[in-house]
């Protein structure tokens, strides 16, 4: 398949899981990658995208800035011209537990690691389509919107659904499509750079094993889903077939309420 032959792709939060998987699976349709990270992993991935003929290189930046985000976006358009489609992949729970628990700091980087990461690139980016009169974004939601002991990871996701439908209704006679996945439990392997640096104490251990076992058991299908799984879903969506979708959230949950 070559759906993304001769597109530009931006894609953030690619040193590993979804991003890396939505990266590696552009290039392999034809696309130009820009993966986009603030891990110096992310330039091990996008060799191993080149060595298997894929067209990909690498930005580190820290996403949860606004001078991450422009500095980003300036890059993307210096080396390539033009942002065919940016895929906003930043965020994800740091800590799991009952929301009374949470110290206001800890409630705050929730927010700047899982909102402010796709409010900034969308800005970045948007002007750029807007003057071509094309481009595609796809923000990562969640369907932890509706789920326990990510009450500030929920919030911000919630955040991520409202920048998809407001932006795509101001952007959309521009002929900029902003769309969304909501992803329910990934099973996936474990993270080379954990989003919580401190040790798990024994509950907190018991809480994050509860909010996993809560997503397979709210699917519909009773399991966690593949990183393909979501993947397929990001690339249908900035794909041209699916040209006349805009402004909507698509669970990719197996049925999780959304």
């Amino acid at each position: 398949m070559n759906r993304f032959l001769n597109k530009i792709f931006v894609v953030t939060g690619a040193a590993q899981g979804v991003g890396r998987r939505v990266a590696e699976r552009a290039a392999s349709e034809g696309a130009t990658v820009l993966l986009v990270d603030r891990s110096e992993h992310v330039s091990s991935v996008a060799d191993a995208i080149r060595s298997i003929g894929g067209d990909a290189t690498h930005f580190r930046a820290d996403l949860e800035t606004w001078d991450g985000a422009e500095q980003t976006m300036a890059e993307a358009l210096k080396r390539y011209g033009r942002i065919d489609v940016l895929v906003n992949n930043v965020g994800g729970t740091i800590w799991a537990k009952p929301y009374v628990y949470y110290e206001p700091d800890q409630i705050e980087a929730e927010i700047r690691r899982s909102l402010f990461p796709t409010l900034w690139c969308c800005r970045a980016a948007a002007p750029s389509m807007i003057e071509r009169k094309s481009g595609v974004i796809v923000n990562v939601s969640s369907c932890a919107t509706r789920a326990t002991k990510r009450v500030p990871y929920g919030a911000a996701k919630g955040g991520v659904n409202a920048i998809t439908t407001c932006l795509a209704l101001e952007v959309a006679e521009q002929g900029v499509r902003v769309v969304a996945i909501a992803p329910g439990g990934i099973s996936a392997p474990e993270r080379m750079i954990p989003r919580n640096n401190s040790k798990r104490t024994e509950q907190e251990e018991i809480w994050l094993q509860e909010i996993y076992k809560e997503a397979a058991e709210m699917s519909m299908m009773k399991r966690l889903g593949t990183l393909d799984e979501q993947a397929g879903a990001i690339l249908f969506l900035a794909s041209d077939d699916a040209s006349y979708i805009t402004g909507v959230t698509l669970p990719v949950a197996g049925g999780h309420p959304y």
